[in-house]
């Protein structure tokens, strides 16, 4: 008699059931969601759920055979090593406050194309995020004053021709010295035989009087 003894058979034989679900399995541990058919997501969710309080158990004991017996356990449904030791390693600590209801199901509305089947998406439950404290937002006028004065100082900064150095100022101030006494010296050089023709006229001048 099976009285309430009831089984997903998906259509398929009992080795071919065990190995589909063993891989969907194994795909929702390494990405934590997976789309399928519903009727699948259905089939996948009370053995992860088994699997999921395997690795509670191997968490919460302090037996080392004890854990790797829970782990051998779960290894033999999942059939991937790497999926079982992330999920012991990992990703137990989000289901450590839960006491079940470790998946949940979306149904999709859109169906499959080619067999109109129904779909959904599977996922783990994971923990509400705590809220952090809310930060002190500034006046957006403030901020805006602030780019603005910063914009300006910087125009200014554009604007304003480069400072000369000292030494240029110097160099132009000997420049101009230089230039000022050749020009001294020509004005010298101009009006002394304009002296000497003046003084022999001069000279001269006593003589043509006699």
């Amino acid at each position: 008699m099976r009285h309430r003894k009831h089984n997903h058979q998906l259509g398929v034989k009992s080795a071919h059931r065990i190995s589909l679900v063993a891989n969907l399995s194994s795909s929702l541990i390494e990405h934590g969601r997976i789309k399928t058919t519903l009727a699948k997501a259905r089939a996948l969710r009370p053995v992860i759920e088994k699997i999921i309080t395997l690795a509670k158990k191997a968490h919460l004991t302090e037996d080392a055979a004890r854990k790797i017996h829970y782990r051998r356990l779960a290894i033999a449904k999942v059939r991937n090593k790497k999926a079982v030791s992330k999920l012991f390693d990992e990703l137990v600590d989000q289901f450590m406050g839960r006491n079940g209801g470790y998946t949940r199901i979306y149904k999709l509305a859109v169906p499959r194309l080619g067999d109109a089947a129904d779909m959904a998406l599977i996922e783990f439950v994971e923990e509400a995020p705590k809220k952090k404290g809310k930060k002190k937002k500034s006046s957006p006028k403030k901020k805006n004053i602030d780019s603005k004065v910063t914009a300006d100082k910087t125009t200014d900064a554009d604007k304003a021709p480069p400072a000369e150095p000292e030494v240029a100022s110097t160099d132009k101030e000997s420049k101009a010295d230089a230039i000022s006494s050749d020009a001294d010296s020509e004005v010298v050089a101009k009006q002394s035989p304009d002296s000497e023709n003046g003084s022999s006229a001069t000279e001269e001048s006593p003589k043509e009087s006699k």
